[in-house]
């Protein structure tokens, strides 16, 4: 069948490839849910059924971006415990957590998509642990929001079986059992999985954290995901909380005490790694385990600065998160990419830690190499998936920054003027063409209300 083209045109160009080229006036060429070609000045002009020619001058045309942890539930929940560190955080919130609902849950992965997609995200994680008892079909609620978007998504489903009555910090009647957890998972991998190269879903296997899990948690839930053939995710080394916890508990770190249980390697990644020591980044490096750094919510939480210019030098794997909205209200990635920078240069590196394109590259191939998808997404290159946005930078905003790159990470938030998964539109002139923004808008506010009433025991 002959394929339709779409060609973009006059933009910059910043293709994360691995040679880091720049076009400074250039075009793409899209055809159906692939890039056919990249380059410099215009596209050719004999080309064959092109449906949409796009004169994008003032743009900076990037890969699109790879959120590499969310939770998307927290999207009802925003705005509570503003003034806590983790572990109090945690302990306020889990209450309100363990009354969702499929309704809410449905909700808010819609709220947190959309806001992902109006900023540039074409490719989501969402680590999802909390499922109350017969609160319906969470993960289905989830996939099926980002069908609708149009986004790109990997569902991490998360478990917790380690109450408080057993050491853990959730409380008893926010955690499932260990063989309900890995039953559930099992389900959710084999009905949501799609394992082709060019899948829309797809699920990883993600026990929420060395303090809510157990032992045995993690270590059948890795051997569950390598049977599976999916990949593994979880938190580590967040805060000095948790390696107090880790050391307490086990007689060792957290990166120690998740490599006993096999979870070091390079289907694995984990979200903040805030606390490492040499011997940890050397470990995630030697093992290619990968990390998603989530600086806003890092600073929310008092959490810490992530050692990123270490972990990056050393050759781990990692991209950024927004991580849940509950500590990170914004939602957006496209901001992280400026407070990735911003925040790294307040450690020992300094004005050395991150430039612009390594902030760029981290939020785009870095996340797609988190997710064992490089190979497919990340970089605008022929013969990759078409997951790419056009960003708007010749407003006031933007207009007097020469470099479009540093214009975009170190700028105001700009503008998505098209944004493209899959070959298909989802992005138009700043607005989600797929779902219906104000009706997402109502719809959380109504479960964010309806939540608090039930936690608040109305």
């Amino acid at each position: 069948m002959p394929v339709s083209r779409t060609v973009i045109e006059n933009c910059a160009v910043a293709t994360v490839d691995a040679n880091d080229t720049e076009y400074a006036v250039g075009h793409l060429v899209l055809a159906d849910h692939l890039i056919e070609s990249v380059g410099a000045g215009p596209a050719p002009r004999d080309l064959e059924r092109v449906v949409r020619r796009v004169d994008a001058t003032g743009h900076l045309a990037t890969p699109g971006l790879v959120n590499t942890h969310h939770h998307f539930y927290q999207w009802i929940t925003r705005g509570l415990a503003t003034d806590h560190s983790l572990f109090d955080w945690l302990v306020a919130l889990y209450p309100v957590w363990a009354r969702i609902d499929e309704p809410m849950v449905r909700a808010a992965a819609q709220g947190s998509l959309a806001m992902m997609a109006r900023g540039g995200v074409t490719t989501a994680v969402d680590h999802h642990y909390v499922h109350p008892r017969g609160s319906g079909d969470l993960s289905g609620a989830i996939v099926g929001a980002a069908r609708e978007t149009g986004v790109r998504l990997t569902l991490a489903r998360g478990s917790m079986d380690l109450g408080t009555s057993r050491g853990g910090l959730p409380p008893d009647f926010a955690v499932e059992t260990l063989d309900g957890a890995l039953a559930a998972t099992e389900e959710t991998v084999d009905a949501h999985h799609d394992p082709a190269p060019d899948a829309m879903t797809q699920v990883a296997v993600a026990p929420c954290s060395p303090f809510s899990v157990s032992t045995e948690l993690l270590r059948q839930g890795a051997e569950l995901a390598r049977r599976k053939g999916v990949r593994l995710h979880t938190h580590g080394s967040e805060t000095v909380e948790e390696e107090r916890f880790c050391e307490q508990r086990f007689g060792m770190g957290p990166t120690d005490y998740l490599a006993s249980v096999g979870w070091l390697g390079p289907d694995v990644w984990m979200a903040h790694c805030v606390h490492m020591r040499d011997e940890d980044i050397a470990a995630f490096a030697r093992t290619g385990t990968g990390v998603a750094h989530c600086p806003s919510s890092n600073a929310r939480l008092a959490a810490g600065i992530a050692r990123v210019p270490d972990l990056v030098r050393a050759g781990v794997p990692v991209g950024l998160g927004v991580d849940g909205t509950a500590s990170n209200e914004s939602g957006e990635l496209h901001t992280e990419l400026r407070n990735a920078l911003l925040i790294s240069r307040l450690g020992p590196h300094r004005q050395h830690a991150l430039n612009a394109r390594q902030a760029l590259r981290l939020g785009t191939h870095g996340g797609a190499r988190v997710l064992g998808r490089a190979d497919r997404i990340g970089s605008l290159e022929p013969g990759k998936l078409a997951d790419l946005v056009l960003w708007k930078l010749d407003t006031l905003a933007h207009a007097s920054i020469a470099d479009p790159v540093a214009a975009l990470v170190l700028g105001a938030a700009a503008p998505v003027s098209l944004s493209f998964v899959h070959g298909r539109t989802v992005v138009e002139d700043n607005r989600l063409i797929t779902v219906n923004e104000d009706a997402i808008a109502r719809t959380t506010r109504d479960q964010a209300r309806r939540l608090a009433r039930i936690a608040a025991g109305d």
